[in-house]
């Protein structure tokens, strides 16, 4: 089987190319960070495996599976996964009452502020 051909960089104007799975090349390995970050586990190592799952179920079931997230407004959005409201990163715990119900994308949303946060690029005024 030939091999695989490469792929132009993912960082903007770079001449680079590469077969790495993270599509950035050698000059730009160090941008590969997030879901791909060596040492980070799998979701079972990191702590939501059966129990989490279980206790996913109960959080949903109990807010109706409606988004209870606050930049929702009042609007009845539907929910699929669930949040942590105080991250675990900064204390918070899988507890029932630091859990909610939310819409997949202000989910998404949240866990970017969170991470831009985490980074230093919103600091509190």
């Amino acid at each position: 089987m030939p091999p695989k051909a490469k792929r132009a960089c993912r960082q903007p104007l770079c001449p680079g190319k590469t077969q790495d799975a993270s599509g950035f090349c050698d000059k730009h390995i160090h941008l590969a960070v997030g879901w791909s970050k060596p040492g980070r586990g799998t979701a079972e190592q990191r702590g939501y495996g059966w129990e989490w799952r279980k206790k996913c179920a109960v959080v949903l079931k109990r807010d109706r599976y409606l988004c209870q997230c606050e930049n929702c407004n009042g609007r009845r959005l539907p929910a699929s996964e669930v949040d942590h409201i105080t991250p675990k990163s900064m204390g918070g715990s899988d507890d029932f009452y630091n859990l909610r119900a939310i819409n997949s994308d202000c989910h998404k949303e949240k866990t970017q502020k969170e991470a831009a946060a985490a980074r230093g690029f919103f600091r509190a005024h």
